[in-house]
């Protein structure tokens, strides 16, 4: 949920771009200033500014954190019924992502206290004071609770330190920022990339009530309103004359977005939602759990290495802007484990190291793969068809394994299909995975049953591994599973009970086969 550390290559590019600026600066001075002397005045004036200045990101911290009070057991309890809002980080020292987290709260807290927010910031720690921190409602790490009067409520903002003080803002009842000058604007714009921007001659009747009420309700964009068409020029580009006027802001291609629609909540609130995300979204620590939120149910994934994904972007941002308010578009950096393993996994897909795109329809559970090259036409194809539902599902499956002279054959989602359902002969399937306790029994159970079975004609014995094969009729939630497929019947398997022992299998077996109208001769109790 939390920011990842730069990548190298970031690094680099940052740095690259610093250098530029630099040199951009000193070569701007070096033409203008003729003489030495307006260059020795420059850098005094510099320093002199400089010293007016923290010294470093650090100090501007630590001052900062001096905000946020430290909670214990003598204070706890007095600072949350002496205060009416409260908002508490409860975190622990070891912890990574209460470490990576600690800064932001800190700079969140300098914020609202500049903007006189009346918000007691503070934190706990959950190991040094356990009692307190549960007593709290802490139950994790980190977790953050905004107690009201006393009440809490979790926290369901972002992560960074503007998505903090912006959530925070509005459960504290400073929903909306009114802009009286310009002066106020240009300087809201030094501290914002998203809002939501709405012009109203006056502040009050149906229109600005709508307006209100989506603001209060909406937990994520910041809402700014202003009563002049010049503020409101500064704030949203090529404003519309119209009065009242609404739009979004964003730091995208698609930057300035109006809003069309007549002025009720519901309406406004789904066209934030719609337009809240960048035409691809760029999957990060941080924005994870808003990504995961959205109630999108039909999400395109591209998994590749970030300066691959650069040459792609704007295919793709062509594709959602067609698909806009249908389909969201996620680009996910393949070498960040902890945000492309899971899904990757999904696919049995993990240890790939190229450019995959992938979809998921969160209304069936389906999932989907382009299994040809990302052209502007397979791109735009895939997204219809994700749309329409005639995509083929896709179901991961290792490779088509060799089965020669094999007593019990392997199957792989690839020959589920021909080794199983389209077989003629009875087939006893062991559905098993690498962390089922209790497979490592069973197939000892199975073997142990092939041998007394072979030679039997009509009848297979089978295994497969449920954690990297799939197939739309092999529907198991239990592992071991064993299934006996009779031969006049292969959609409806019967279940066996994997506890019983092998003799008991055997006695079920021969009575399936003659359930089966067979006739070979069958392997009696004893002989087992």
């Amino acid at each position: 949920m939390l920011n990842p550390k730069p990548t190298s290559k970031f690094i680099y590019i940052t740095i690259v771009i610093l250098i530029s600026l630099n040199f951009l600066i000193i070569s701007t001075v070096s033409e203008d200033s003729d003489d030495i002397e307006d260059l020795i005045a420059l850098d005094e004036e510099q320093d002199e500014q400089s010293s007016q200045k923290p010294s470093s990101e650090a100090e501007v911290l630590t001052k900062a954190q001096r905000i946020v009070l430290e909670l214990n057991n003598d204070n706890s309890q007095k600072s949350i019924d002496g205060n009416e809002y409260v908002f508490v980080l409860g975190y622990a020292p070891w912890d990574v992502r209460s470490a990576e987290l600690m800064p932001r709260f800190a700079e969140a807290a300098g914020s609202l206290n500049e903007l006189n927010t009346p918000v007691l910031m503070a934190k706990i720690d959950a190991e040094r004071y356990p009692k307190v921190a549960s007593n709290l409602g802490v139950k994790g790490y980190p977790t953050l609770l905004l107690f009201v009067n006393g009440t809490s409520q979790p926290y369901t903002g972002g992560f960074s330190s503007e998505e903090i003080v912006i959530w925070v803002r509005k459960k504290s009842g400073t929903p909306i920022m009114r802009i009286n000058s310009i002066d106020e604007a240009n300087d809201f714009l030094k501290k914002h990339s998203m809002y939501a921007v709405g012009l109203f001659d006056k502040f009050e009747g149906p229109n600005y009530g709508e307006f209100v009420k989506a603001a209060t309700t909406d937990n994520e964009i910041q809402f700014v309103e202003t009563c002049t068409s010049q503020i409101a020029s500064i704030l949203f580009q090529d404003v519309k004359s119209t009065n009242p006027f609404l739009g979004i802001v964003k730091n995208e291609p698609e930057r300035y977005t109006s809003f069309e629609d007549a002025f009720e909540k519901d309406k406004i609130l789904q066209f934030l939602n719609d337009n809240k995300f960048p035409l691809v979204t760029f999957l990060t620590e941080v924005n994870s759990v808003k990504v995961y939120a959205s109630d999108k149910l039909q999400v395109v994934y591209v998994f590749a290495e970030a300066y691959e994904f650069q040459k792609l972007l704007e295919l793709f941002q062509n594709a959602a802007r067609k698909f806009k308010s249908k389909i969201m578009y996620v680009f996910v950096d393949i070498k960040d484990d902890n945000l492309a393993k899971p899904f990757l996994t999904l696919f049995g897909l993990e240890d790939s190291e190229y450019t995959l795109v992938t979809a998921f329809d969160y209304k069936t559970g389906a999932k989907y793969l382009l299994e040809s090259d990302p052209t502007p036409a397979n791109i735009e194809e895939f997204g219809s068809g994700l749309l329409k539902g005639t995509l083929p599902s896709f179901y991961k499956s290792q490779a088509i394994p060799n089965n020669k002279d094999e007593d019990i054959l392997t199957v792989v989602g690839k020959t589920f299909d021909d080794v199983v359902l389209s077989s003629s002969k009875n087939i006893l399937l062991e559905i098993h995975t690498p962390w089922c306790l209790n497979c490592e029994t069973t197939t000892k159970q199975v073997e142990k049953l092939a041998k007394h079975f072979k030679g039997l004609e009509n009848l297979v014995f089978a295994k497969i591994d449920a954690s990297v094969n799939e197939h739309p009729k092999l529907e198991v939630e239990d592992y071991p599973t064993l299934l006996f497929y009779p031969v006049t019947d292969k959609s409806n398997p019967i279940n066996l009970p994997t506890k019983s022992s092998s003799k008991d299998l055997a006695i079920l077996i021969n009575k399936y086969l003659k359930d089966s109208a067979h006739d070979e001769q069958p392997v009696t109790k004893d002989e087992l």
